[in-house]
């Protein structure tokens, strides 16, 4: 049997377990910090800093910085369909993308980049060196994307692929849709 927040959705028993585990502190709130303790990110490190509060900022509905055990339930969600996607193009099974694994995994959600392109998203989100990306880099870089694209599209009113953008605009897009 599922258990029931307050707005009435079923909450997974296997979720409540694992949110209280993550529930350090006990506070029926998950914090960026308490998610990232138990998120491995499949090179033996946990998700970056970045991850875990661009991913409590996308489930927070009170913009407090924490999520419930309903926002986590989505949360889990959403990880877990991220984990399919970079698994499915992980085909050596090394816990990171490389170079034409990522070309391939953008080209199917539907960006069509250059190999210089794909070189430098690689390179800016891979700190380490590896010339791969981990599950926490890919999912950070497809949110920023997919954020980035949203503002171009909305721009970009006669769907030409291309946008004539004044210097603040462009920060505020800047500033809004990265991290």
């Amino acid at each position: 049997m599922y258990g029931s927040t307050a707005s009435g959705s079923q909450i997974n028993p296997d979720i409540e377990r694992w949110f209280s585990t993550v529930d350090k502190d006990r506070s029926g709130r998950i914090t960026a910090t308490e998610l990232q303790s138990v998120l491995a990110n499949g090179q033996g490190g946990t998700f970056s800093d970045t991850a875990c509060k661009l991913m409590i900022g996308m489930f927070d509905k009170e913009k407090n910085g924490t999520i419930d055990v309903s926002e986590f339930q989505a949360l889990f969600n959403y990880v877990n369909s991220w984990l399919g996607v970079f698994r499915g193009f992980d085909h050596d099974n090394s816990g990171s993308i490389q170079e034409n694994e990522l070309n391939a995994a953008l080209t199917q959600m539907g960006y069509k980049l250059s190999p210089e392109f794909i070189q430098f998203l690689i390179k800016k989100s891979d700190l380490r060196g590896h010339q791969s990306i981990t599950i926490d880099q890919f999912i950070v870089l497809c949110v920023q994307i997919q954020r980035f694209t949203e503002a171009f599209r909305t721009r970009d009113t006669n769907q030409t692929g291309t946008i004539t953008i004044a210097f603040e605009d462009f920060l505020g897009v800047a500033l809004s849709c990265s991290i």
